[in-house]
């Protein structure tokens, strides 16, 4: 069934793995991976909902751009978020980046002329970094569990990570943490590599979230 998606991410983000067509006079950004994206839409039944390459926004005010966006939200069901490696300017807050507001009117139930619209299915596309590694967020420990450095991400991401209310986990006392299984996240992270061969699996694994949000502890607020 198609969806309508919005893609919440960093553009300039230039700190991933070269794509095809690329050099050093022409750095990949995360843009052209959302073009990846929007070009697979084209072809499949799914409806792009975020901004194109050559729409330029920048001739509006802060306000006027978020109003675009948030009328852009309100009219998707599924939003994904580019996980990159300078996605988060460490040097800011998180209120005045636009990632996390655009995640937390994701989740929020908005109602317009007379329309709610309910929380977004969510999912996190982690990108290989720059040579092509995802260890800035994904380690293995020594006992073979995957290691999740959520504490990069914007707090609201991370909130909605690991936040399922009855989560499914056993204690290893080789690596002394706790073991997850099942869906244990409602923003669930995948692989850039993993997400492209199956783009459906993955779309229709949030939307099952989605359906069952009420097994989550949802933060809204940035």
């Amino acid at each position: 069934m198609s969806k309508k998606i919005f893609i919440s991410y960093k553009y300039k983000d230039s700190d991933v793995q070269e794509l095809p067509g690329h050099s050093y006079w022409n750095p990949t950004t995360v843009r052209d991976y959302v073009d990846k994206l929007e070009d697979y839409f084209d072809s499949s039944n799914h409806i792009y909902k975020g901004e194109s390459d050559d729409e330029d926004l920048s001739y509006l005010s802060d306000d006027a751009i978020w109003e675009k966006l948030k009328d852009r939200i309100f009219d998707s069901s599924v939003t994904i978020v580019m996980i990159s490696p300078q996605m988060k300017q460490q040097n800011r807050s998180d209120r005045s980046q636009w990632i996390p507001w655009e995640i937390s009117f994701s989740l929020k139930e908005t109602t317009r002329n007379d329309r709610t619209s309910h929380s977004n299915a969510i999912l996190a596309i982690v990108l290989p970094d720059i040579n092509g590694s995802y260890e800035y967020f994904f380690t293995t420990s020594y006992c073979g569990a995957t290691i999740h450095h959520i504490d990069k991400l914007f707090k609201i991401i991370r909130d909605n990570m690991f936040n399922v209310k009855n989560p499914r986990k056993h204690f290893c006392y080789q690596c002394q943490n706790f073991h997850y299984y099942g869906s244990y996240s409602y923003i669930e992270p995948v692989r850039w590599e993993d997400f492209i061969k199956y783009p459906e699996f993955y779309i229709n694994q949030a939307v099952e979230r989605q359906y069952d949000i009420y097994s989550f502890e949802i933060t809204k607020e940035v």
